[in-house]
C-alpha cells in the first residue's frame, strides 16, 4: 500500500532582520541549499487558491483548511514560468477576484529531511518556516518534531493568533504597504 504524503506540516515564526542574517549563515554552513534569493510573486484568490511565479516556474496551488493551521492538505500543479499571466487571466475570467498579492524573497534549504524557508516578504517582514510533507497519520508526530527543531535554533513558534492578526492587517493594507 502506498502512503500518500499530501499533508504539509509546518511551524513558523516571525524573526528579526538580525536573526534572519544569522540563520541564513547557519543554514548555508549546515544544510543543503535548494534555492537562494528566489523572488516569488503570489496572488491569493478565493478559497485559498493561489498562483505563483518564482525564478524557476509558475504554479497553481491550493491548501485545504484554515490559513496558518499547523497541517493542511496541499494540491499543487506546476507550469512553465512564462504561463503566470495566462494563469492569472484564466482565474479572473472564471470570476475569481485577487484578494491579496505577496512579494517575497525566499532562500530554501534541506536540513535533515526538513525543508527550511527563510523569507523576507515586502510589507510583512522576516519569517522562518520549517516544513515537511507527510501522511495524515503522522501529522501530529511531525508537528512536534518540527517544533523541537525550531526551538533548537533558539526560536519559539509565533502563535497562530499573532500570525493571523499580522496577515489580516497586511491583507487589508497590502496595496499601500507595497
Amino acid at each position: 500500500m502506498v502512503v500518500m504524503k499530501n499533508i504539509e506540516v509546518e511551524v513558523r515564526s516571525f524573526i528579526s532582520k538580525e536573526q534572519y542574517k544569522k540563520l541564513l549563515d547557519f543554514f548555508k554552513k549546515n544544510s543543503d541549499m535548494i534555492t537562494e534569493n528566489d523572488n516569488q510573486e503570489t496572488f491569493y484568490f478565493d478559497q485559498d487558491l493561489r498562483i505563483q511565479r518564482n525564478n524557476f516556474f509558475s504554479k497553481i496551488w491550493m491548501k485545504k483548511g484554515k490559513l496558518h493551521d499547523n497541517h493542511r492538505e496541499e494540491i499543487e500543479i506546476k507550469f512553465d514560468r512564462k504561463e503566470f499571466d495566462n494563469l492569472e487571466k484564466l482565474f479572473l475570467n472564471l470570476g475569481y477576484k485577487i484578494k491579496v498579492k505577496w512579494f517575497r524573497k525566499r532562500s530554501e534549504f534541506k536540513w535533515g529531511g526538513i525543508t527550511v524557508c527563510l523569507d523576507f516578504t515586502k510589507g510583512h517582514g522576516y519569517i522562518i518556516e520549517l516544513e515537511k510533507m507527510c501522511s495524515k497519520a503522522s501529522k501530529q508526530k511531525e508537528f512536534y518534531f518540527l517544533k523541537q527543531k525550531l526551538e533548537s535554533l533558539g526560536i519559539d513558534i509565533t502563535p497562530k493568533k499573532d500570525f493571523d492578526k499580522k496577515s489580516q492587517f497586511y491583507m487589508k493594507n497590502w496595496k499601500s504597504l507595497l
